[in-house]
């Protein structure tokens, strides 16, 4: 098998983990974890290696990147832009529990988690992370960067841009799109279309505020032509 690398260690990375050993698709070697304490420990009995530029001592093994959270969503972003690997380098992680019909597509460095639902004509974009019982009916478009946490469910033709965060249990109705690099607070009902860069909550949604630095850094770096990865 290839061997496979995570880069990050924290709760995602882990729930990573088990789906690449559940999948048996790829030879887990360990995890990558900027934090020096971390190193030469294990998590859940997989060692940690180094840091994230070990990817580059590494040329014949495969990477997925597995950080962020509510706080910084668009810690993955900038991670992979530091790396600067090729498209190939990238696994795509499917736990063996998701249904993803034969006409959608799942992009490089993508994670799917346990009980993901993919309808019809779904198209998932890179470095896109899908948690448990997500439910993306017929041609939603998931952008790169984006995260769908626990228990999302889109309706049919939904548009997530890129770097979008869905919180946990989100519903979202059908024909809406959610703006680059906003957030939507677990447990929202999302009835109309939010602008990129905003924090929104609430049943039905409304805006809270500004969506935080970090988000905001790379709505202006896309939009002033910066790097695409």
């Amino acid at each position: 098998m290839t061997g496979l690398v995570i880069v990050g260690a924290g709760g995602f990375a882990r729930e990573t983990a088990q789906a690449v050993r559940d999948a048996g698709e790829f030879e887990l070697l360990g995890h990558l974890d900027d934090n020096p304490a971390l190193h030469g420990t294990e998590v859940d009995g997989v060692p940690v290696l180094g840091g994230g530029d070990l990817v580059h001592d590494l040329p014949d093994v495969r990477v997925v990147v597995c950080v962020g959270n509510p706080r910084d969503y668009a810690a993955r972003a900038r991670l992979i832009r530091r790396f600067g690997l090729p498209e190939e380098r990238y696994a795509t992680v499917v736990h063996p529990t998701a249904v993803v019909s034969g006409t959608s597509v799942i992009g490089p460095g993508s994670v799917l988690l346990a009980h993901c639902v993919l309808t019809a004509a779904v198209r998932v974009g890179a470095h896109v992370s899908v948690m448990p019982h997500v439910v993306l009916t017929h041609d939603d478009v998931i952008e790169d960067y984006a995260t769908l946490t626990a228990g999302v469910r889109l309706g049919g033709g939904v548009r997530l841009e890129r770097g979008a965060y869905v919180g946990s249990g989100v519903l979202v109705r059908e024909g809406t799109t959610i703006g680059a690099w906003s957030q939507i607070g677990m447990g929202s009902s999302v009835l109309g279309d939010v602008p990129p860069g905003e924090v929104w909550v609430g049943s039905p949604a409304r805006r809270l505020r500004e969506a935080g630095a970090a988000a905001l850094a790379e709505l202006v770096t896309r939009t002033m032509g910066g790097p695409a990865t």
